[in-house]
């Protein structure tokens, strides 16, 4: 299936990417839209449609096979239905019936986004060769996905590993996802922006209140900034360490927009592990930056297409390097 391509979604609170993949993960021709904010759910399709009408123009599209959706969370693999906690447009929404219309019946699979994410690392980025992994998004929302054994373990549903919704602030403010002191309330991009802005900190003229406005204060020594880069660090410190302490993880690989603040954001978090990663069997977990940057949800939608269709097993390539054609 090497010679064939799918077109592969990564749909998010801020950005609708949309590529064609091949069978060893190598984009062929891609398109982004922004996602409409607050608005209902045909006309976030609207954008999705948009995104995909453009590769339905690249002359490779006839050699399209299959359609792979990495989404916001939750997700209901299933049913094919999509709840994303950032796209309030859409509670319920059947998006894998939606997608096949509009691919012509194509075959589509949807994963979450972090479930995506992970796939592709696992295949190939920074959690190749790991057989237990934890792997985060950490961008508008913050998703996760778990491999365990070798395999990726996306659960019943397919958000098993959604570690943005895990308490760390048994009596902080009300998550958009309607628990208490969930972890992206602090480590998302807005909740990172959030803390600055309520502690004093004001973007420079003419810019944006962006987390990448806030990272880069930080590197320039703003206090108020890296306080909220701090706070964001420990809260994916302690719920890192609660996986870990959980399914003895190994690694934890985190990529999404605000993991591109860089030292910013990983040297508080390596530093504030360890108050919360304290038991023997956790002190060795490595954390360290995703490799595939903003493409991994993408390639990671394509693997779980391909190895729907029986191209591979859902999984990693062998440690040696990818089979050819084969995720």
């Amino acid at each position: 299936m090497h010679t064939d391509l799918v077109a592969a979604l990564d749909i998010g609170g801020t950005k609708i990417a949309a590529a064609l993949v091949d069978g060893r993960g190598r984009i062929r021709a891609r398109a982004r839209r922004p996602t409409p904010q607050g608005a209902d759910g045909a006309t976030v399709l609207e954008a999705v449609a948009e995104a995909l009408g453009e590769l339905t123009r690249s002359p490779a599209w006839p050699t399209v096979r299959a359609v792979g959706i990495g989404s916001a969370g939750p997700v209901d693999a299933a049913a094919g239905t999509v709840s994303p906690v950032n796209i309030p447009g859409w509670r319920g929404y059947p998006l894998v019936e939606r997608l096949g219309a509009l691919t012509g019946d194509l075959p589509v699979t949807l994963v979450g986004d972090g479930v995506a994410m992970t796939a592709a690392e696992h295949w190939l980025g920074a959690a190749r060769g790991r057989d237990h992994a934890l792997c985060m998004v950490v961008s508008t929302g913050v998703g996760g996905g778990l491999v365990l054994g070798g395999r990726l373990h996306p659960g019943p549903t397919g958000n098993a590993g959604h570690i943005g919704h895990i308490c760390v602030d048994v009596d902080g403010e009300r998550c958009a996802c309607g628990g208490r002191g969930c972890v992206e309330r602090f480590a998302s991009g807005p909740g990172i922006v959030h803390r600055a802005l309520t502690d004093g900190w004001r973007p420079a003229p003419g810019t944006g209140a962006t987390a990448a406005a806030v990272a880069a204060a930080a590197r320039a020594g703003d206090p108020v900034a890296r306080a909220a880069f701090g706070q964001a660090a420990r809260a994916l410190a302690a719920a890192i360490a609660a996986t870990a302490t959980l399914v003895e993880i190994e690694v934890a690989v985190i990529g999404g927009g605000v993991a591109r603040a860089g030292e910013v954001l990983f040297a508080p978090l390596r530093r504030a592990l360890p108050e919360y990663a304290a038991l023997s069997f956790v002190r060795r977990l490595a954390v360290v930056p995703a490799r595939l940057g903003t493409d991994a949800g993408l390639v990671g939608a394509a693997a779980a297409a391909l190895a729907a269709g029986g191209a591979a097993e859902f999984g990693p390539a062998p440690r040696g390097g990818p089979r050819p054609g084969s995720p």
